[in-house]
């Protein structure tokens, strides 16, 4: 395992056939250009699940929010940078992924609690894929 920077993965193109990307954009400063390395290393055919706190339908980004408590109070985690709506599968798509949006409702409980996927704001997972 190897600690990297999503926005600059040292690591060839088209390499992973599936990619798990859970909790993570809502991290990065630049969520663009980290979706556009998980498509440059996905695979054509590969598929890329990413997972993100949803809030509503449209992102909410404000590059004036920069301090932990202002992060806290706009974003809702001190370590946020914009919250997530359902748009992001707009952003996947611009970066060139085929994007599904699959819903975790109506899951059992025991399975949603098993595979981490029982946060109250992460219903949805956008299921990517490379043509």
């Amino acid at each position: 395992m190897r600690l990297m920077d999503i926005t600059n993965l040292e690591l060839e193109d088209n390499l992973f056939s599936l990619i798990w990307c859970s909790h993570v954009l809502e991290h990065i400063e630049d969520d663009r250009l980290a979706m556009s390395e998980l498509f440059r290393v996905s695979r054509p055919r590969g598929l890329t699940l990413v997972m993100v706190p949803i809030y509503g339908e449209k992102t909410f980004e404000d590059p004036r929010v920069t301090t932990p408590a202002d992060r806290l109070k706009h974003f809702k985690q001190e370590d946020h940078v914009r919250l997530f709506g359902l748009d992001i599968a707009n952003r996947l798509r611009d970066t060139g992924f085929e994007v599904e949006v699959l819903s975790v409702d109506g899951m059992p409980e025991e399975e949603t609690l098993r595979y981490g996927l029982a946060y109250p704001s992460t219903k949805e997972i956008f299921m990517c894929t490379k043509s």
